[in-house]
């Protein structure tokens, strides 16, 4: 019940910080906050590498439980933030690729990593992930309600891998490593893709 609160509180903080840009206007940009909401679902490497954070912040649990999503998040901003500044960043693919792998073999080998290095790469890919998001935000879409769409799925497809991982602890530890074998197998198939 005390994970659920975090996973709760996190995902609410997440969504106050933005909703007050989103909505200090009038004439709510609907279309942007649906983009918004819909584009971490449109491409399996946004949905696999979301889902893996939560389920690997689950598989190590404690401080790391919300530490994970929430250095993920605050970074996603942050980074679809600078894609709108330089919209120019070297072997952005193949970087967002690879968090998928990485984020796959971590919760296949349940990685013990310390809490600086699981927070750093956690925000690494975040960042990554964001600028995508910023680059792919259509034009004429608000940014700021774009930028709620996709926080609020983010936050979604974290809480839904937590679940996973919370769920499968323990006794069936073993579904969670497998699931991070097909994550890991996605993002090196990604990789390939990306590289060809």
């Amino acid at each position: 019940m005390k994970q659920k609160s975090i996973a709760q509180r996190l995902m609410a903080a997440v969504l106050l910080s933005v909703s007050s840009t989103a909505f200090a206007h009038p004439g709510h940009d609907a279309f942007g906050l649906v983009t918004g909401l819909i584009h971490p679902l449109t491409g399996a490497d946004h949905l696999l590498a979301m889902m893996a954070v939560g389920l690997w912040a689950a598989q190590r649990g404690g401080r790391k439980l919300w530490l994970l999503p929430g250095s993920f998040m605050l970074m996603l901003a942050v980074g679809a933030s600078a894609a709108l500044i330089h919209p120019s960043l070297p072997l952005l693919e193949p970087g967002v690729a690879a968090s998928v792998l990485v984020m796959g073999l971590l919760i296949a080998l349940s990685l013990q990593l310390p809490t600086v290095l699981s927070v750093a790469l956690t925000a690494l890919f975040g960042f990554l992930h964001g600028y995508a998001h910023g680059l792919e935000m259509p034009g004429t879409a608000a940014a700021s309600a774009y930028a709620l769409g996709f926080l609020a799925t983010t936050a979604t497809l974290h809480l839904g891998g937590i679940a996973i991982g919370v769920s499968t602890r323990g006794r069936y530890a073993r579904l969670a490593q497998a699931l991070g074998i097909v994550i890991a197998a996605s993002g090196s198939w990604m990789i390939v893709t990306v590289v060809t």
